[in-house]
This record gives structure tokens, sequence and C-alpha cells, in this order.
């Protein structure tokens, strides 16, 4: 039996309607907290973190649970882009750190006299690329 039959003349004036939902997260939310099956945790937190999560939570017309869960949601999200733009330059430390592990622990001492100027230039280079000094000796923020 719809609204109309009821006898509700409006959705204002009809206990029965459905809230009129305007912004987008609090439809969400609603949806949410309507269709999604829920599971409780519990948390750990200093009295005064848990007041200012109260307060967060209220300004942004949620009750403390679903403020969290977006919370944490954005959090995981942001992690997650994080790990995929990454992805290819820590599969690149992992495969140096797997060819380092077969190395000796002590490379072969080689004095820097044998060493052509060209490699020690290069070697020069590498190791301020390491350190972070630019061509010039110095460290970039710092005085030279």
């Amino acid at each position: 039996m719809g609204v109309a039959e009821k006898g509700c003349r409006g959705e204002e004036a009809c206990p029965l309607a459905p809230p009129r939902v305007t912004d987008f997260a609090l439809a969400s939310y609603a949806y949410y907290d309507v269709f999604v099956a829920k599971t409780r945790i519990s948390i750990s937190l200093e009295q005064d973190q848990a007041e200012r999560i109260r307060q967060h939570a209220e300004r942004a017309g949620m009750d403390v649970s679903a403020y969290l869960v977006h919370a944490a949601t954005r959090q995981m999200a942001e992690s997650d882009a994080i790990e995929e733009q990454f992805a290819e330059v820590d599969a690149l430390i992992a495969r140096a750190e797997r060819a380092a592990d077969g190395l000796p622990a002590e490379p072969p001492s080689e004095s820097a006299a044998e060493l052509t100027e060209q490699e020690r230039r290069e070697v020069e280079e590498a190791l301020g690329l390491v350190e972070g000094r630019d061509r010039q000796g110095r460290r970039p923020g710092h005085a030279a």
C-alpha cells in the first residue's frame, strides 16, 4: 500500500513517506545504515580524542560510528592510491634488495686511485644524488 493509499497528503505530512535527503553523504549514510549488515568493533582512545571525534562527527552531521567508518574508508583509499602510485618503485627496491642479498658483506677494497677520472666523477655524482647534493656540492635548502 503506497503513501497516497494510507491517506497521507504529502511527504512532509506523512510519517510513512521516505525522508527527503538532499546531501549525498547523508543519503549514502542512510543507505549504509539501512541496507548493509554491520559488525561491531571496539577501540580504545583517550577521553580528549573521543570528545574531539564526537564534535567533528556532529559537525559533519553523522553519528560517531558513521564518522569513524568514513574516516577509515577515506584513509584506506588514500593508502591504496599511494601504494598503487609507488608500486613500480617498491618493486624496483625489492629487486635491488634481493640482488644485494647475494653480494658479499664487504666489497673487495679498491682504492680510488684505481678508478679513472670519469669513474671517480660518476661515483661522486651518484653519492651526491644519494646525499642530496647538487652539482656544485651544495645541499638544497642549506647555505653554501
